[in-house]
């Protein structure tokens, strides 16, 4: 997979500064997570291994996209399939979302708790995260009831695990060693 990640990097670089120059970052986040998706489409990935030659590929691409992609993601694709790389478009995506979120000052984080949290709760987590991180936090909120109570937190590298299940874990290596 990190193959495809080191792949994808230099297109969603200049799809960035692209897009950054064209002050088009929202539209070119829209365009890249839709032909990233019709990528994951079992049929076009079918279409992809049948062997076409990239002229054929293209066309299919635009087609399928319709009026979703402009003429520079049109552009963008066809680059992509003269050098056999259509399949890394997911990976594009995600490079470019980072790149994106690194540039506006945001982070996503995963926050997983044992119930539903309240909104003035995640408005206390929000808060404190984007205190810590310096930058605008965006919640994913989930539930997993097999962590007793507490609440465990995930953005990029850093991980708050403040759960009855993770502090019974931590416990349970202490005693052992």
């Amino acid at each position: 997979m990190s193959d495809m990640t080191t792949i994808a990097r230099p297109y969603a670089k200049a799809a960035f500064d692209f897009a950054v120059e064209n002050g088009e970052l929202v539209q070119w986040a829209e365009m890249l997570t839709f032909a990233g998706e019709v990528v994951n489409d079992k049929t076009m990935q079918d279409i992809l291994d049948s062997g076409f030659a990239a002229e054929k590929l293209t066309e299919i691409f635009v087609s399928v996209c319709g009026e979703q992609l402009n003429e520079f993601g049109q552009n963008l694709l066809k680059v992509l399939a003269e050098n056999g790389r259509l399949k890394v478009l997911p990976n594009i995506r995600d490079e470019f979302l980072f790149l994106k979120n690194e540039h506006e000052k945001v982070i996503e984080a995963d926050v997983i708790s044992a119930v539903v949290l309240d909104d003035a709760q995640l408005a206390a987590i929000s808060e404190k995260l984007g205190k810590r991180l310096d930058r605008e936090v965006k919640l994913n909120c989930s539930v997993d009831e097999t962590l007793i109570a507490g609440v465990v937190i995930r953005a990029g590298d850093l991980v708050i695990d403040n759960s009855v299940r993770g502090k019974l874990t931590r416990l349970s290596d202490t005693l052992q060693s």
